[in-house]
């Protein structure tokens, strides 16, 4: 009889013993162990099963789970008599910072230290009366709060390692899921420099200085650089998705997703469920599968997005929305089905984020979007990264994070795109000039063009996002040739019969030689004429009377978007002297 699927429960004792869908990973135990490695950084997105897995090893070796080899007798780990006898004889400090989402700096570090302070009154209270704590010891027990100061609170992880040895003869297994939570909404927020030092001493006491730890067992989804929070940790052994090591521990490999579909009868949907939802790589490992959309799919019994989007996609989002109209460009790539090749570093460096080229991408292999499919070197000898969208699963997923880069605001840019089908100027006027008095700033957009800077690349990749709802309809490229230059963005249907082509070129306002935005939408259309762009799309057998022209023309946070039918302007003859 097929085993009862429970979504979400991330307690391995409840799965054990309500004999609930699991796929035994418990060998990770005895290849994290006979590694030897003191401290241990693992990377994997999201869902991938980290904290299941933080849970089993925490409840393997801790000595609160003292006689409970009946969660293991039936596992892999319980097979060698050497690890039998490990059950449930280390003291273990497990924590995780997986709900320190905090937008200030003062309600981060309360949160943690609320966090530390459970460590202490609810699961080792016992210590205040075991005797084995001194006066001193006594009073700073006493001092944790979510009011601590600095001194305390950085201590607290290595002072109950401490406490704890004295009470039971061995040293502390640490474990530390969700690390680079905080993190991420300290770099969002704006408070990544007290966040960081404040964490920095926290993990320099509980896993550099601490002689009283027997190892440690950190997850999250990015691998941060050492020289932030983890300076001085030269002992820190990170395990990223290209790593060997750990490949089949986190995520589901083909055949155990092949022998869960013969558990519930579904042996004939496997080429769909790979379609879906294969396509993961870790070390050598190439056909990984993303554990919580596997088991949604067998509790639903039908192919969906499970994967959902959770706000671990700001970050990434941001860095979109202001980055290079480079990496906007690249982005489309992707999105139409083909392999980029891009420097990436899988060290974030998160106060240079907002310069290196490489950090969008080292955040969406890191986060599952992207695959590598290949490491080549360039001319200089430096390491390219060739990648590619996971599955379809993250395609779709990637598509909507695509739309939502601009969620803040009020507007409904669905509106937007029925507006450009539609060839609604008015309307579009309406939107553009929303959006842009909502999520435009002058750092942005720029004030002027020139030879150094280009502010149509920030209007180009910000317009690229609101039509990203439009790729079923049509083929959406940039900056390609057609005619005798190239266009900024042309859409060319899907079905040419039904749905009209659209060209779309951005201008920022030359105030020395327009004197309104309407003259500069007037040229950003008079070069679409004069550069024969449209020829493109009549190669492909659209006539001129099908084709849409718009000029969308910025100045700061102003926008005007003129346009219609190429063949109207055409016949108007468009004075050309802004070309």
């Amino acid at each position: 009889m097929a085993r009862t699927v429970a979504v979400g429960v991330q307690d391995f004792s409840k799965i054990v013993e309500k004999d609930y869908f699991y796929i035994d990973k418990t060998n990770f135990i005895k290849e994290w162990w006979e590694s030897g490695d003191e401290v241990t950084l693992i990377t994997r997105p999201r869902r991938f099963g980290k904290t299941l897995n933080m849970s089993m090893v925490e409840q393997f070796f801790s000595v609160n789970y003292k006689n409970r080899g009946d969660l293991f007798e039936n596992l892999a780990i319980w097979k060698q008599e050497k690890y039998r006898a490990l059950q449930g004889t280390y003291p273990v400090i497990s924590l995780s910072f997986a709900s320190v989402k905090e937008r200030n700096y003062q309600m981060m570090r309360k949160k943690i230290c609320h966090l530390l302070t459970k460590l202490f009154y609810t699961q080792h209270a016992f210590l205040l009366e075991s005797g084995f704590l001194c006066e001193a010891d006594v009073r700073y027990v006493k001092r944790i709060s979510a009011e601590m100061d600095d001194s305390d609170a950085s201590m607290a992880v290595c002072q109950l390692s401490e406490f704890l040895y004295r009470c039971y003869g061995k040293k502390a297994v640490i474990l530390l899921d969700e690390y680079d939570t905080p993190m991420q909404e300290a770099y969002m927020n704006g408070y990544w420099d007290e966040a960081s030092a404040f964490i920095r001493s926290l993990f320099h006491a509980a896993l550099k200085t601490n002689m009283h730890m027997e190892r440690a067992l950190m997850t999250g989804i990015t691998r941060i650089a050492k020289e932030s929070i983890f300076s001085g940790l030269n002992h820190l052994k990170v395990v990223t998705s290209v790593s060997l090591k750990y490949a089949a521990a986190f995520g589901f490999t083909e055949q155990e997703v092949a022998d869960s579909l013969k558990e519930y009868g579904m042996s004939a949907q496997m080429g769909e469920v790979r379609a879906w939802y294969d396509g993961f790589k870790f070390g050598q490992c190439d056909n990984m599968y993303n554990p919580w959309s596997i088991i949604n799919y067998l509790d639903e019994r039908r192919l969906g997005i499970y994967w959902a989007n959770t706000s671990s996609n700001s970050l990434v989002g941001e860095l979109l929305r202001k980055g290079s109209v480079k990496a906007k460009l690249l982005l489309e790539d992707l999105m139409n089905g083909k392999t980029i090749q891009v420097p990436m570093d899988e060290e974030l460096v998160f106060s240079q984020l907002a310069d290196d080229k490489g950090a969008v991408w080292s955040l969406l292999v890191a986060g599952g979007y992207l695959k590598i499919w290949q490491v080549t070197k360039n001319r200089k000898g430096n390491s390219e990264y060739v990648l590619g969208i996971t599955n379809r699963e993250t395609r779709t997923v990637f598509d909507r994070m695509a739309t939502g880069w601009f969620e803040d605001s009020e507007t409904d840019y669905n509106d937007f795109s029925e507006a450009l089908l539609s060839g609604d100027t008015a309307r579009m006027n309406a939107y553009m000039n929303q959006i842009a008095l909502e999520t435009f700033s002058c750092f942005d957009t720029g004030s002027r063009p020139s030879q150094f800077r280009q502010p149509e690349n920030f209007y180009h990749g910000f317009v690229l996002g609101l039509i990203a709802d439009l790729r079923n309809l049509y083929r959406i490229t940039s900056n390609r040739e057609s005619g005798i230059g190239r266009y900024d963005v042309m859409l060319e249907p899907v079905d040419k019969a039904l749905d009209a082509g659209i060209i779309i070129e951005f201008k920022v306002q030359d105030t020395e030689r327009e004197d309104t935005l309407l003259d500069t939408a007037g040229a950003a259309i008079n070069q679409i004429l004069a550069k024969k762009y449209p020829s493109m799309l009549e190669a492909a057998g659209m006539p001129m009377e099908r084709i849409y022209i718009y000029g969308f023309a910025f100045s700061r946070k102003k926008v005007l978007v003129d346009g219609g039918c190429a063949a109207d302007y055409a016949v108007k003859g468009r004075c050309l002297e802004h070309v």
